[in-house]
C-alpha cells in the first residue's frame, strides 16, 4: 500500500469520500470489476479493509485526472488499475 510520507497531509474526510465511492460501486455492482478486485485481493491474504482502501487510491486516480486535466472518466484505465492492484495504480 502507499506510504504516507512525514510531509504530506492526511485528511481523512477525503479518505472516508473516496471509500464511500467504492462502497457505493460495491453495493451497485459498477462496475462489477470493482466488487471482483475486491474479492480477488482477500483471496490474495489482503484485509477487506485495505483491499478497499487499495481500490479507493485506484479511485482517486481517476478522480485526479478529471479534475487536473478536465477529462471524462477513464473507465478503461480504472480497470486496468484495478486489475493490477495491490501494485500501485498508474496515471
Amino acid at each position: 500500500m502507499i506510504q504516507q510520507r512525514e510531509d504530506q497531509e492526511y485528511s481523512p474526510r477525503l479518505k472516508a469520500v473516496f471509500l464511500e465511492v467504492v462502497e457505493n460501486q460495491l453495493k451497485a455492482n459498477d462496475p462489477p470489476e470493482t466488487r471482483q478486485t475486491l474479492q480477488r485481493l482477500v483471496s490474495e491474504g489482503i484485509s477487506e479493509e485495505d483491499a478497499r482502501i487499495y481500490i479507493a487510491q485506484a479511485v482517486c486516480v481517476e478522480v485526479w485526472d478529471v479534475l487536473r486535466n478536465r477529462k471524462p472518466f477513464n473507465r478503461q484505465r480504472y480497470v486496468r488499475n484495478l486489475k493490477a492492484l495491490p501494485r500501485e495504480t498508474q496515471e
